[in-house]
């Protein structure tokens, strides 16, 4: 495992569970006070954004209500309630220290539309200047779509690529990645180092068994991969461990370090690959699958075997083989039902169907990234 050297690391994203900050249901203001005393801590050498669960907790508190509501309307009245208590116990612990705190809510929208971006960026860019703390979190009240997911962890390696961080902390309630669910295995080991994201480093994430949050291992471990490729290293640590956070940036061997890749994805690479949602399905045969992962190249009309979901020329679609497992996400050359016309077909027969200046690719290389189906993801 390669030497843990965070010294030149200046700009970090944390992002808190529900289960760091929350004991047995309720928002836990003894172990929130010491970590926010730590992060003030880190604070002083570093610029720091939190991406921060808690806002439905303590809603559900602030309401009376028995437990995490069940419908979407609760979970909305949950989180409108609970947004502005959380950032008032931020602001005034960072407060003693002598930051101020801005609240940041994003929605898949910020992420995937290139000019709303390229804005988020520039406010934190001048939060930054003037040594501010971001607090971000999903804009749960009015965006279904976040709720539905509840997905902070996606949000947090998002936020990771969008503001050019050095590194990615995920503090769960849980020691890191293991070989094993240690819950249910003994002989469970925690692994040390990860150096890519691969399937078979997939298949050891699970769901979430908190109660209280909605994330899983699967959810951080995408995160991770999707920080990766925006050239920021990730480390999935237990948040309720005493003092992690300094002794993490000290170089202790805690939780799982993920590496970052050495030859990022373009940014536009990673905007298709995570900012936009698939509105449809190519299944494709084993020949057009190899063209697209071995050979590089476009994904052409003759190797593709049906199509699912209704899009328009330039929609976000997935690609998966003939079981269904998804391997990449491009942009469609040509709407769904022009592509179930000349599907199967080849450049001379799709001309007498298209007519004359037909576009040849189902999608180009250029619009093509590789990319699995990302956890919980529906076609919309």
């Amino acid at each position: 495992m390669p030497q843990r050297d965070f010294s030149n690391v200046r700009r970090i994203v944390v992002k808190f569970g529900t289960g760091v900050l929350t004991e047995r249901g309720r928002f836990d203001a003894i172990h929130f006070a010491r970590l926010t005393a730590d992060l003030a801590e880190l604070a002083q050498s570093r610029e720091l954004t939190l991406v921060s669960s808690g806002a439905v907790a303590l809603g559900v508190e602030r309401l009376g209500l028995s437990g995490r509501p069940k419908t979407l309307q609760a979970k909305q009245a949950a989180a409108a309630v609970g947004q502005g208590l959380l950032m008032h116990r931020y602001e005034n612990a960072f407060a003693a220290a002598g930051f101020c705190v801005a609240q940041i809510l994003l929605t898949h929208g910020d992420f995937s539309n290139r000019a709303r971006y390229l804005n988020a960026r520039r406010a934190f860019e001048c939060l930054f200047e003037h040594r501010a703390i971001p607090i971000v979190n999903e804009n749960d009240t009015v965006s279904v779509d976040e709720i539905k997911l509840g997905d902070n962890d996606n949000l947090a390696g998002l936020v990771s690529g969008l503001i050019g961080a050095d590194l990615l902390v995920i503090a769960s309630d849980v020691e890191g990645l293991f070989t094993a669910d240690p819950r249910e295995d003994p002989n469970a080991r925690r692994i040390g180092f990860v150096e890519a994201v691969t399937p078979d480093i997939e298949k050891l994430a699970g769901g979430s068994r908190s109660g209280v949050g909605t994330g899983g291992m699967a959810t951080k471990v995408h995160a991770a991969r999707c920080a990766a490729e925006a050239g920021v290293p990730t480390v999935i640590v237990n948040g309720k461990t005493p003092s992690v956070l300094l002794r993490l940036l000290a170089g202790e061997d805690l939780g799982t370090y993920f590496g970052a890749r050495r030859e990022p994805l373009s940014a536009r690479k990673r905007w298709l690959a995570h900012a936009l949602r698939p509105k449809g399905l190519l299944r494709v045969d084993e020949g057009a699958r190899r063209a697209v992962l071995v050979s590089k190249r476009s994904l052409l009309p003759s190797g593709v075997r049906a199509v699912e979901g209704q899009f328009e020329a330039g929609d976000p679609i997935d690609v998966a083989n003939l079981d269904g497992q998804v391997f990449a996400r491009g942009l469609a050359a040509h709407d769904a039902d022009d592509l179930r016309r000349i599907a199967g077909k080849h450049s001379d027969e799709i001309e007498a169907l298209l007519g004359e200046g037909f576009v040849e690719e189902a999608i180009h290389r250029d619009d093509l990234v590789e990319q699995p189906r990302e956890p919980n993801t529906p076609l919309t």
